[in-house]
């Protein structure tokens, strides 16, 4: 009798296996997927919102500041609705001159200011842009901060009438005048490349293209200082007059 093969016997006892299967994805509960859908919309949304904003926001003008000191014939003339007077390309954020002329003035002293624009000083912003195309040097009144807001009211409408003004960081007070004169060089240092800073007061009659004829000859020395030099003690006593 042949033996039985213990393969024969093993395949006979041996249940059929079932083949193995991947058990099935897991699907996304449908309120995450509304979330989802929902976080992708906004995001989107914000997107588009910030691009067209950007595209459409105006650009910022140039304020023309050093601090709180402010050049206001150049804030003017970067207004687009302002009337430039040919190429002003030249009013950049730091435009390169000759010289730069600052006249020193108060806030008593608009009788003075009217009579210096009656006579050798432009009495508007395109003769002002004119004179500093023919000559090289730019001119500004030179004015310090008050103490009196009425002062300040009175000194806005002058400079949104002649545009010819540098407003300074200082306390503007007859005892702070040495401070006005190294804020005056500070701030025009900051807003202008210039070969000379001028400072003149304005009760001064001048001749700006003589001026100019003068310095240009002086153009090719460095470190030239033009004026009264005073020597002497520096007097302290507050109980001096001067």
């Amino acid at each position: 009798m042949p033996r039985p093969s213990p393969f024969s016997s093993y395949s006979k006892s041996s249940k059929p296996q079932k083949p193995i299967s991947s058990p099935p994805p897991s699907r996304l509960p449908l309120p995450l997927i509304a979330f989802s859908i929902f976080s992708l919309s906004v995001g989107l949304a914000g997107t588009i919102f910030a691009v067209t904003t950007l595209r459409h926001r105006p650009l910022s003008l140039p304020s023309f500041r050093c601090g709180r000191s402010q050049d206001t014939f150049r804030a003017f003339y970067s207004l687009p609705n302002s009337r430039k007077l040919g190429d002003a390309g030249h009013l950049a954020d730091r435009p390169k001159l000759l010289g730069l002329v600052g006249i020193q003035t108060g806030f008593a002293s608009a009788d003075r200011r009217a009579a210096l624009r009656s006579t050798w000083f432009p009495s508007d912003p395109e003769a002002l842009l004119r004179l500093e195309q023919a000559t090289g040097l730019a001119f500004r009144f030179v004015i310090g901060r008050p103490k009196d807001a009425k002062k300040m009211a009175q000194l806005e409408k002058e400079v949104e009438k002649y545009k010819d003004f540098m407003l300074i960081d200082v306390e503007e007070e007859y005892l702070r005048l040495p401070y006005k004169t190294l804020a005056y060089f500070k701030a025009a240092f900051e807003l202008f490349e210039a070969d000379y800073y001028v400072k003149a007061d304005d009760d001064i009659y001048l001749r700006p293209d003589r001026l100019a004829t003068l310095l240009a000859k002086e153009r090719t020395h460095s470190l030239t200082y033009i004026g009264c030099m005073k020597k002497g003690p520096v007097i302290t006593d507050p109980k001096l007059k001067w």
